[in-house]
């Protein structure tokens, strides 16, 4: 956009920079701010004429559309290129060239061509990121050049053609099909290890619950048999001190006899066998008897 006239105002936003010329040649290089051209007279002085032209450094897109190319493997593929830019050099973008959109244009297209025509199909299925590399590499020096940076370039679209965009599609298919069996059998596999795991961590905790019931089984029975011989050792304990107090008391002993006959004096179908001495009538032992 060029801005003529005496005495005009204008303003420059920080999107753009001014290109200020005095007949026709450049004096400077405007940056954001309000500005006014002088009259073209003063005191009877002839002023130079003024111009400016406003470039917009804005970021901005240009698409590279249906470029026709074929591939390495002789494929015919239409693809669309996105390519990001920005002009960072006002002066060599209006002086350098022409018109830097139509050059951008043309390096990037010339450039996608030579990389896309080194690729095989896959490839170029494969690895898009390739085609951004190359034509950043190729174009990127060139465009600095003309005052234009490249951000970025990208495949928009990739069209191939009806037969084979037939195949591709039946392959993606099948694609498809085998990458859903074969998640389908892993998760078959996977269900299965955790129920053979589950099944294998039952057992363990049955064989570990059986184990400690018959620990503990054995426990109780061998602190029983303990508690048992325990007790019939001091019973046993007991009846020695028992014994050794008759023994040395023979009263005692025959209190307990008399205890033990009133006992069983209660009971009628008692017996009692008392064994005496029966002495012969020469004076000699000739026996006992029982009554």
């Amino acid at each position: 956009m060029m801005i003529s006239g005496a005495e005009r105002e204008f303003i420059i936003k920080d999107t753009h920079r001014g290109l200020y010329y005095e007949d026709g040649k450049l004096a400077k290089i405007l940056e954001a701010g309000h500005y006014k051209i002088p009259p073209r007279k003063r005191w009877f002085k002839k002023l130079p004429t003024v111009e400016c032209m406003l470039v917009d450094v804005r970021e901005r897109e240009l698409t590279i559309k249906g470029q026709e190319i074929l591939t390495a493997d002789k494929v015919a593929i239409r693809v669309s290129i996105l390519v990001q830019f920005r002009v960072t050099d006002a002066k060599a973008a209006i002086h350098t060239v022409d018109s830097f959109e139509d050059r951008l244009y043309s390096d990037v297209q010339l450039a996608a061509r030579r990389s896309l025509a080194s690729m095989t199909l896959e490839e170029i299925l494969t690895n898009r990121n390739r085609l951004s590399e190359d034509i950043l590499s190729d174009v990127t020096e060139s465009a600095n050049g003309y005052g234009v940076t490249i951000r970025r370039a990208d495949v928009k679209d990739l069209i191939f053609p009806g037969n084979l965009q037939e195949i591709m599609n039946r392959v993606l298919a099948a694609e498809r099909h085998s990458e859903a069996q074969l998640v389908e059998a892993r998760t078959r596999a996977e269900v299965e290890q955790i129920e053979a795991e589950s099944r294998a961590e039952i057992t363990r905790r049955d064989a570990e619950a059986d184990a400690e019931a018959r620990r503990l089984r054995e426990q109780a029975e061998a602190e029983a048999t303990q508690a048992k011989a325990e007790a019939e050792t001091r019973a046993y304990a007991e009846r020695v001190k028992a014994a050794e107090a008759l023994e040395g008391h023979p009263a005692l002993l025959r209190l307990a006899e008399l205890e033990t006959l009133r006992e069983l004096a209660q009971n009628g179908n008692a017996r009692l066998y008392l064994g005496l001495d029966r002495v012969s009538l020469n004076g000699t032992d000739s026996g006992k008897y029982d009554s």
